[in-house]
């Protein structure tokens, strides 16, 4: 057991945190220029600058989405007024959370999505989930990255097929859990054919976090996990591309 200690300063008092931890878990995905990009979305480019052989040392330039890659969605994505992610506080960045496995319903339909039933299951089987927690959701779809097709599932109409969080779960999670966010290894919180983003509308409008396009989340167990997100603090930013590690109790 490895113990981590953070600083943090709120209203000029400072206050030492402690994370327990026995394990980290990478939850980000690599980038590279094959990775899935949302339709419309730019691609993500990479090019070599400078070589050793000839300048002396090794670069690359990179460009990409704001919303590509494993990332974090701002307010300012969906609201005219919303805070942009450079806003974000670096302590609303490291956050308790907890894991719900919806996999095998996943697999048995691609559009599923988290219901307040689920919620229920989980908090008996786990414990309640306490405010300021952020709920990771497990879907399986995490598999598919490697696969663009399968991983945007689309149909003849060209609408997306995977999974994500319902409407109602994340209206209760958000008043009656007051949850920190939500997280999922999808490339949308919401399911792929809801076309409106009405998940990441109820969170965002409420300034909490949502992270989409997690890997990993199969080496997670279902609680005692803190989450270290690491941003692009992009002024003005819709969103960022972020690094993601989970401590593991």
């Amino acid at each position: 057991m490895y113990i981590f200690n953070l600083m943090t300063n709120n209203f000029n008092s400072h206050n030492l945190k402690t994370i327990a931890y026995s394990k980290i878990v990478d939850l980000t995905h690599a980038i590279h220029p094959n990775i899935p990009i949302w339709p419309g979305d730019p691609a993500t480019e990479i090019a070599t600058v400078a070589q050793i052989e000839t300048d002396g040392y090794f670069l690359r330039k990179f460009s990409m989405g704001e919303h590509s890659g494993t990332h974090i969605n701002a307010p300012n994505s969906f609201y005219a007024g919303g805070v942009s992610i450079d806003s974000y506080s670096p302590q609303s960045l490291v956050v308790p959370a907890i894991a719900i496995d919806i996999r095998e319903q996943s697999l048995a339909n691609p559009d599923y999505t988290l219901t307040i039933d689920d919620i229920w299951a989980w908090e008996r089987q786990h414990k309640l989930i306490e405010p300021g927690n952020l709920v990771l959701l497990y879907t399986g779809w995490q598999e598919k990255w490697d696969n663009q097709g399968a991983f945007f599932n689309r149909d003849e109409r060209g609408i997306c097929h995977f999974p994500g969080f319902g409407k109602a779960a994340t209206q209760f999670l958000l008043e009656e859990r007051s949850i920190a966010g939500i997280g999922t290894d999808t490339h949308g919180v919401d399911t792929g054919q809801d076309e409106s983003f009405v998940v990441n509308k109820l969170v965002l409008e409420k300034q909490r976090i949502v992270l989409e396009n997690l890997a990993n989340l199969d080496l997670l167990p279902a609680a005692d996990i803190t989450l270290v997100i690491g941003i692009l603090r992009l002024l003005g930013g819709s969103g960022s591309p972020v690094s993601v590690l989970a401590f593991v109790a």
